[in-house]
C-alpha cells in the first residue's frame, strides 16, 4: 500500500511527495528504486516532515503502529491521512479523537472504496426514489494471500468487511445501532480463521443493511467492491461494484447505466478529499469522529460473531471510552475523554454525517 500511495501522490496535480519514511531503510531504498526519482528519506516521520517543509503526512504503517505515528504527527501540528483501519480497536481510535481535538489538527481515515462515480450514482438514484432503507451487499472472492491474513481469527471481518460497512454508512447516511453477525469457515477454506460471514445491521429509523461475504468463493466472483442492492419506497437501485448501475421505479422500465469513472477514484479519491480539506478547512467524510462509527461496526460484528448475540454499537463506543481511560495515556487526552458525558453522542455532535 505504501507504493500505491506513492503512485497516487505522484499522479496528483496538486501534491508533491517530499519524503519517504520506514523503520527499515531497505524498504525505502526498494520503493525509491521502483519509483525512479528520489526524495529525502528517514526513519522518523515528524523529523523528516520538518526538515522537508511538508504540509501533511500520509500514514501507511501497519495498523498497530497507527496510534503512536498519528499521535506524533498531530502533536507536531501536521494533518494526517491514515490508511484504514485507523487503529485495531475503537478504544485506541477514541484516543486519537481526543488528540485531534486537543491539537486542532485534521485526522482523516482513507476509506477508499467510497470514492467511485458509480457508487455516487447509486446514492443519487436511491435518494431520488425516496432514500434507501433496505441495503444489501454480497462480497465473494477467493484470494490466496499467504502470510498473516490466512492466520487471523476473523480475516474477512477485520481486514476486508470494513470497506462494505463504510459504504453502507455512506449510502444510508444514518447511525448504525445494532448488529447480529455469524462467521464461519467453509470446509474447503485455506484460511485458519473464519473466512466467511453474514451480518444484519439495524440503523436509526429502522433501516437495515445485510452483508454476506466470503474470501473462499472461487468462481463467479464479485468485484472487490462487492455487488449492491438498495431498496426504497418507490423502487430499487443496484450496482455491480464496477461501472454498471441499474434503476427501476416501481414496475417501470429498467434503466441501465454504464457510469464513466471519476477523475479520482479509490485512494486517489481519498487523497483529493484530504488535500481539499487541508486547504479549505472543511471536514472530510473520513474525519476521525465520523470514521469511528465504521470501525465500531467491525468490532461489534466480531463481538457478535464470537458471542452469538446482538451487539449494541453506541454502547460499544461508550465502553471503549472507559477502556481508554483505563490505559496509560497523557493527562491532556485523559481530560478530553473524561469530559464526554456520552462518547457516541460526542462523535455525532462533532462529525459530519456518514
Amino acid at each position: 500500500m505504501g507504493r500505491a500511495w506513492i503512485r497516487a501522490i505522484d499522479r496528483a496535480d496538486d501534491a508533491e511527495l517530499v519524503g519517504l519514511v520506514d523503520l527499515d531503510p531497505r524498504a525505502v531504498e526498494a520503493a525509491l528504486a521502483a519509483r525512479g526519482p528520489s526524495v529525502a528519506s528517514g526513519t522518523d516521520a515528524v523529523a523528516l516532515a520538518r526538515a522537508e517543509g511538508a504540509d501533511g503526512i500520509v500514514d501507511v504503517t501497519v495498523p498497530v503502529a497507527h496510534l503512536p505515528v498519528n499521535l506524533a504527527a498531530l502533536d507536531a501540528g501536521y494533518p494526517v491521512l491514515c490508511e484504514k483501519p485507523v487503529t485495531p480497536t475503537v478504544r485506541d481510535a477514541l484516543i486519537l479523537v481526543a488528540a485531534s481535538e486537543t491539537t486542532g489538527r485534521l485526522l482523516m481515515v482513507s476509506q477508499s472504496r467510497r470514492y467511485y462515480a458509480a457508487l455516487d450514482e447509486l446514492r443519487r438514484r436511491a435518494a431520488d426514489l425516496g432514500g434507501a432503507e433496505l441495503l444489501s451487499t454480497e462480497f465473494l472472492k477467493a484470494p490466496h494471500f499467504g502470510g498473516f491474513r490466512e492466520e487471523m481469527d476473523h480475516p474477512l471481518l477485520v481486514d476486508m468487511a470494513i470497506h462494505s460497512f463504510d459504504v453502507a454508512r455512506a449510502v444510508l447516511d444514518r447511525v448504525p445501532l445494532t448488529v447480529d453477525c455469524r462467521s464461519f469457515n467453509p470446509s474447503w477454506s485455506w484460511f485458519r480463521g473464519d473466512a466467511a460471514a453474514e451480518a444484519l445491521f439495524e440503523f436509526e429509523g429502522g433501516a437495515r443493511f445485510q452483508y454476506f461475504g466470503s474470501w473462499v468463493a472461487p468462481g463467479l466472483e464479485t468485484s472487490w467492491n462487492g455487488s449492491w442492492r438498495a431498496g426504497t419506497a418507490r423502487g430499487t437501485v443496484t450496482w455491480d461494484g464496477e461501472s454498471a448501475v441499474e434503476v427501476q421505479e416501481g414496475d417501470g422500465p429498467v434503466e441501465r447505466l454504464d457510469v464513466v469513472p471519476a477523475p479520482h477514484e479509490s485512494i486517489e479519491g481519498s487523497l483529493a478529499e484530504f488535500l481539499a480539506a487541508v486547504r479549505s478547512g472543511a471536514s472530510p467524510s473520513g474525519e476521525i469522529h465520523a470514521n469511528v462509527w465504521t470501525l465500531a461496526m467491525v468490532e461489534a460484528a466480531v463481538r457478535s460473531a464470537e458471542t452469538r448475540t446482538t451487539v449494541d454499537i453506541p454502547a460499544l463506543i461508550d465502553d471503549a471510552r472507559d477502556q481508554a481511560l483505563a490505559t496509560d495515556i497523557r493527562d491532556d487526552l485523559r481530560t478530553v475523554l473524561a469530559s464526554w458525558s456520552s462518547p457516541h453522542e460526542r462523535l455525532l455532535r462533532t462529525a459530519v454525517r456518514a
